[in-house]
């Protein structure tokens, strides 16, 4: 993965916390690997307790062990995952973790449980919202700027949910069934990459299994892969209620058990120590992780300035007293970021002034800021679109036209709704889910936008065309039912607190709209990658799509799509011209793309450069392009400059199930710049050389992986070329196991001779060219003498 500065983290070195467990009991030891209550972890002596607290858009401070959202302390609602991946803004992301960490300090919280950067394998799961993207590095990416903002300013993070936790149907027992491959390229690489990027405190562990085994007490997931290859060395937390069998968890590297697990928790952890069904090394060693985290937020509490304790006592849960003013424009910001102008035909966007408008829809007057579950905060204050467009000083007329939540037309609103169209110059139709068809806890059912505001955009489009759909949702709905009748789509997802008054300035243009697409918007359900497997059976989900998730799924099968990954419009224009592409001169160097980005139109415009890289011809099933880098450009009307685009080397590899590691295959690839991943703006080859690996060859490997070894290939070759073997036999033969061949009539080998060039070919060196030799002149004496 991309190797990057080091980032400053809340984890203290291993020596003061091992040296304090040292002097702990062993039931005060089995103590600190539980929590003492909902939100805390345990105290003893010498080690403070630890505040956690549900984010990463907002800090969800709450005081009792169970507690409503109504009871937590309010804080600024940023815009969620879903939104944020729409920016496609690193250093935006970044600024927007450390205003997080800055609200978390004031309220007494040390751990922010979050971002959570989940694969969105199907639109249908219910808590996409929460998550970034449908593609790994755009996850990663996004996932490892909050964590550095985050951790910036010295407050904990804990990315989640360690791994393939891509549903909530049956999510505490469901078994995500997949190959390595797989696992590896699409569902384990954006934790990769945040974990070496930007090495989070902590990690928390997903509720579900992987290939049968919880991921708390898979000892490959939670140690061999996280600590041994990717380098982790801070603490892993079970989801709350997620523990299955303690004791398997803590021996595969399960730190911190979350919420409290009772004194029985302690007695069972002492109990299985002494009977030598584990490890005390286990244990020391979880209990050294807590101790760290601990350690790092003590520290972290005692340089904040101010009292959080005393804030929270003074303030209470008064929104008003707790509401900053610089960080809701940075929510506006943000919001206005991430939101991607889908169409705009005619040019209706953006509304002149003083155009008569009609808003409706219930939607532009109670917003849905955030999704429902744990994620949920308190906001400080909350805009709604329709207030923010009506302070734009345009003639507005406003009808709910529907109610949230209601399944049947309510044809008094809808009838007053249809005649404030009738008379508008532009009518804006907020359309979108209510928060009942999308939550953690639970799965959609469809990607449709309710039957009642679906008849109400009917009836308004019969009486005024000029209709510009406004949708708030926080995961992608079918939009072929009414996307050719309408000029104009907004996706407005959910934008967070300030999100009423960001949509207001992309539709009056005091910003220009750059959100970009981190999901692909399909013409219907069936088309989406995992539609015949979700969510899945008898406790089991097979991954039967491997890695074709997302814009790969479209793109391999050729399928027509709504809008694809990475669009968006802009109420200007670009165009790309002179791509280059460079390969550096170290053996792990990757991949430069240079490219002109000009602004052709006649307003400043920010343009989302995406890079995508295939390999024609590749040994392996790969995608026809995957996203490899992208950037933000920023240009004044008539202004070029030049983007450059880094693809590390690692990000070229593919997952090589025989090697059992990451490999770079050879040959030339295919770069592609562009504006998403289906308007490709340049294309260019570069020459990549391949890693340098020879899969070891057992008897079970076959003739035909034999005969293209380095080494023996040309032995083995000549060995059944002079066999005499007709084309046939020969075709067959090639996809004989090479154990076998002394078993295929004609072909002269003898099991010691497959032994011999077996051990030639997994040896090394000169004496491996003349032990070869030595076998093929063998076998060639043989069938002289024959």
């Amino acid at each position: 993965m991309p190797k990057k500065p080091h980032v400053e983290t809340a984890v203290p070195t291993a020596a003061a916390p091992a040296a304090i467990v040292k002097k702990l009991s062993l039931e005060q030891k089995a103590r600190l690997l539980s929590g003492s209550s909902f939100w805390t972890t345990a105290e003893v002596p010498g080690v403070p307790p630890v505040y956690l607290a549900d984010g990463p858009h907002g800090v969800r401070r709450l005081d009792a062990d169970v507690g409503d959202i109504e009871g937590a302390v309010p804080a600024t609602c940023f815009p969620p995952a879903v939104a944020l991946g729409s920016t496609f803004d690193v250093g935006l992301v970044e600024r927007v973790g450390e205003a997080v960490a800055e609200e978390a300090k004031r309220r007494g919280v040390d751990v922010v449980l979050g971002p959570g950067i989940n694969i969105k394998r199907s639109p249908l799961c219910g808590r996409n919202f929460e998550y970034v993207a449908e593609d790994p590095l755009l996850a990663g990416e996004i996932g490892a700027a909050l964590v550095t903002g985050i951790q910036r300013r010295g407050v904990a993070t804990s990315l989640k949910h360690f791994a393939a936790n891509n549903q909530e149907t049956e999510r505490m027992r469901v078994s995500a069934d997949m190959d390595e491959r797989t696992l590896r390229e699409i569902y384990l690489r954006g934790f990769q990459r945040v974990v070496t990027k930007a090495r989070p405190a902590t990690l928390m562990s997903s509720y579900n299994r992987i290939n049968g085994t919880h991921t708390g007490e898979d000892r490959r997931i939670t140690t061999d892969i996280l600590r041994g290859e990717w380098g982790f060395g801070g603490l892993v937390m079970s989801d709350w209620g997620a523990v299955h069998d303690r004791i398997a968890g803590i021996r595969a590297g399960l730190d911190l058990e979350m919420p409290a697990g009772g004194e029985s928790r302690v007695t069972e952890i002492v109990a299985a120590v002494k009977s030598g069904a584990l490890d005390l090394a286990d244990v020391d060693r979880s209990a050294t992780r807590v101790v760290a985290l601990a350690l790092a937020a003590r520290d972290a509490r005692e340089a904040a300035t101010g009292d959080a304790a005393e804030a929270l006592a003074e303030r209470g849960h008064d929104p008003e007293a707790w509401h900053d003013a610089a960080h809701h424009t940075l929510a506006r910001e943000a919001a206005s970021r991430a939101i991607v102008l889908l169409k705009n035909d005619g040019g209706l966007l953006p509304l002149a002034p003083q155009t008569r408008l009609a808003v409706i829809g219930e939607l532009a007057r109670t917003p849905r800021c955030q999704g429902a579950g744990s994620s949920q905060i308190v906001p400080t204050q909350l805009d709604d679109a329709l207030a923010a467009i009506e302070d734009s000083g345009t003639d507005v007329v406003f009808a709910p036209g529907y109610l949230l939540d209601a399944a049947a037309d309510d044809e008094a609103m809808a009838a007053d709704a249809v005649g404030a169209a009738r008379d508008a110059s532009v009518v804006l139709f907020f359309a979108g889910l209510p928060q009942s068809d999308e939550a953690e806890g639970r799965d959609r059912r469809h990607i449709e936008v309710p039957a009642a505001q679906l008849d109400l955009l009917d009836r308004v489009l019969e009486v005024n065309p000029r209709v510009v759909v406004v949708l708030s949702n926080g995961s992608v709905v079918r939009l072929s039912g009414f996307a050719d009748r309408v000029p104009a789509i907004v996706e407005g997802w959910l934008l967070g607190q300030a999100g009423g008054g960001a949509m207001a300035d992309v539709l009056f243009g005091r910003v220009n709209p750059s959100g970009r697409l981190a999901e692909t918007v399909p013409l219907r359900i069936e088309d989406t990658p995992a539609w015949t497997s979700f969510p899945g059976t008898g406790l089991h989900v097979t991954y039967g799509e491997g890695i074709f998730v997302g814009y790969r799924w479209y793109d391999a099968r050729e399928l027509p799509v709504q809008y694809p990954f990475g669009h968006g419009l802009s109420y200007t224009t670009f165009a790309y011209s002179g791509l280059g592409v460079s390969t550096g001169s170290t053996d792990g160097a990757g991949l430069t793309a240079r490219v002109a980005v000009t602004n052709t139109g006649g307003v400043a415009g920010r343009e989302v450069v995406q890079c995508y890289v295939s390999l024609p011809g590749s040994s392996v099933p790969r995608a026809p392009r995957a996203l490899a880098a992208f950037s933000v450009v920023d240009l004044a009307p008539g202004e070029t400059r030049e983007v450059e685009l880094t693809v590390a080397r690692d990000d070229l590899a593919y997952w090589d199930v025989r090697a059992d590691r990451w490999l770079v295959e050879g040959g030339a690839y295919r770069v592609e710049v562009g504006a998403s991943s289906r308007d490709i703006r340049a294309t260019a080859e570069v020459d990549v050389r391949a890693d340098a690996f020879v899969a070891p060859l057992t008897p079970q490997s076959s003739v035909g992986e034999a005969m293209a070894h380095p080494v023996i290939g040309p032995t083995v070759t000549g060995m059944l070329q002079g066999a005499g073997l007709s084309d046939d036999v020969l075709i067959m033969t090639r996809a004989m196991p090479v154990g076998r061949l002394p078993y295929q009539p004609g072909s002269g080998v003898t099991h010691k001779q497959v032994r011999q060039l077996l051990d030639v070919a997994n040896g090394t060196g000169g004496v491996v060219t003349r032990a070869a030799n030595k076998v093929l002149a063998a076998t060639t004496r043989l069938r002289r003498h024959r």
